[in-house]
């Protein structure tokens, strides 16, 4: 392997997927908090919305998610490589074309998945983004679409892209069914195939292959990355978040960033009080990630309760849009300001919370599956 090729696996070797609705920047910011070392992507951006004119709107985040890649979905280079460029200007680590999304609109839009069945137009479009931008540029794609699925189909369909210079591949170990099966259903009907992947690194040991598909656990990374250069995990990412508070000690060995929950909670508060005077931010934006948090902790179910019923009010409908020198990316001010009156009630439950947890600290969740 080359220097390079070291370094993309050393970067790449624990990442979270990009998932539409779900790693907005809110969401990232706190893995973010839980772990230095995790590899983050935002939500699939769409092209065409880049091409528009609305690149602050989606590209905006905060610089500490760093390193994080920007995914987009397209079927124009023009297109892309203009993506490319202004993702490079807002400060990403990586560019990445989604060839894997099965969903209607991905489909109806001839692009996502759809593209895998055109190796000559991935290829081209790969070369665009490649050719507009100094990023390294990636590609999510799955093992085989609809009837293509054979490890051939695969290998050829890899050595297209590769010409294009793109060197990282993440793959997820599912097929993609166009037709038949919607998202949720391809995420776990196809059956899990990870010796294809694996297959395909030993076939292109120059390339940074990372496996994605049916992760649950730390606890399988090892025996994965003996065949890969890493791995993607996503929906457990979502569903169980605070595994992330001991990803840097138990994959890197590292030491963790948090000193357990109560300063985890701190550290979130702090974050939604910057971000809302910084940006007028709804407050609900916070919230849709909170609800996954702290599974498991006593009074959590009616924290979630409240939280439900404070913040995904009608009353709370503020907007303001975006407007940021990319040159100059967010950070928390020193002088925090006052949360804003209406939202007063996130703060007065997650300090609620917090009391809560004061005797419940890491070595708790410890008990917890990871």
């Amino acid at each position: 392997m080359t220097p390079d090729g070291k370094a993309a696996r050393a970067l790449r070797l624990l990442c979270i997927a990009p998932m539409m609705k779900y790693t907005d920047r809110h969401f990232r910011y706190f893995i973010r908090l839980m772990s230095r070392r995790t590899f983050l992507f935002t939500e699939m951006i769409p092209s065409g919305a880049i091409a528009n004119g609305q690149a602050a709107r989606f590209l905006v985040h905060h610089s500490d998610e760093t390193p994080v890649a920007a995914q987009f979905g397209g079927n124009h280079p023009q297109h892309l490589a203009l993506c490319a460029k202004r993702a490079k200007e807002y400060g990403y680590t990586e560019v990445n074309l989604n060839a894997g999304c099965p969903s209607e609109r991905v489909k109806n839009g001839a692009f996502g998945a759809c593209l895998m069945k055109s190796p000559r137009v991935l290829k081209e479009l790969m070369q665009a983004m490649a050719e507009a931008s100094q990023l390294p540029v990636s590609i999510k794609m799955r093992v085989g679409v609809d009837e293509m699925d054979s490890y051939e189909f695969l290998s050829d369909l890899t050595s297209t892209v590769a010409e294009s210079g793109c060197r990282i591949f993440y793959i997820h170990a599912r097929k993609a069914w166009l037709n038949g099966l919607n998202p949720k259903q391809n995420r776990t009907v196809p059956v899990l195939q990870h010796e294809k992947v694996f297959r395909l690194k030993r076939d292109f040991p120059h390339l940074t292959i990372i496996i994605n598909g049916g992760i649950q656990s730390f606890s399988e990374v090892p025996a994965l990355v003996q065949h890969t250069d890493g791995v993607m995990i996503g929906r457990t990412a979502y569903e169980n978040p605070l595994m992330f508070m001991e990803a840097d000690s138990r994959l890197f060995g590292e030491a963790d960033p948090v000193a357990g929950i109560p300063h985890l909670v701190e550290r979130i508060t702090a974050y939604m009080q910057a971000d809302t005077a910084m940006y007028g931010t709804p407050v609900r934006h916070f919230a849709q990630h909170l609800l996954k948090f702290f599974h498991g902790f006593p009074g959590v179910a009616e924290y979630r309760r409240k939280l439900t019923q404070s913040v995904f009010s009608p009353i709370i409908t503020d907007k303001k849009s975006f407007s940021l020198n990319p040159i100059h990316p967010f950070r928390i001010p020193k002088a925090m300001p006052p949360f804003p009156a209406d939202k007063q009630e996130i703060l007065r439950l997650m300090a609620e919370l917090r009391s809560k947890l004061e005797s419940h600290n890491k070595a708790y969740y410890q008990t917890q599956p990871l």
